[in-house]
């Protein structure tokens, strides 16, 4: 289900002109961050936004109840959060979170061995430098600061 999960958004992101910047993709959730496409105004950005994110919630659950003969779920995603990244650091520190997000959870013991995430593409594009300068950047302390 995760590759097919992966590959709806990376469909979605594609229909929406989205350009991923980092996901992850586990049994149980997913994160991703994305730059919208700019627009006339920031709501023309939000309804991209919100449009893919329905489609995506919409098209996993109904492919869900198809392979465990469930039919009539109709909420499978509970939350749903969506941030407007300004600051530099929030955004390098949900990058890092994302990366790592398998690791936290005990599923590998490095992020790039983690097929649902885009932790090792991100690897092979930057220097090593960046990525460690990536991997500084902690989210716990950067959440505080954006009030989450």
């Amino acid at each position: 289900m995760k590759d097919w999960f992966q590959e709806t958004l990376f469909t979605i992101a594609s229909e929406h002109e989205w350009r991923l910047e980092a996901w992850a993709v586990l049994s149980n959730h997913y994160h991703f961050v994305a730059h919208i496409p700019e627009g006339p105004d920031e709501g023309e950005r939000a309804a991209s936004l919100r449009a893919g994110v329905r489609k995506l919630h919409s098209l996993t659950t109904k492919e869900l109840n198809r392979r465990e003969d469930k039919p009539g779920r109709t909420r499978l995603w509970q939350n749903f959060r969506e941030k407007h990244l300004t600051r530099q650091e929030s955004y390098l520190a949900r990058l890092n979170y994302m990366h790592r997000n398998a690791v936290h959870h005990g599923l590998v013991l490095q992020a790039v061995d983690w097929k649902w995430c885009s932790a090792l593409k991100f690897k092979k594009a930057v220097s090593p430098a960046w990525l460690k300068t990536v991997a500084s950047f902690q989210y716990d302390q950067i959440a505080l600061m954006d009030g989450e």
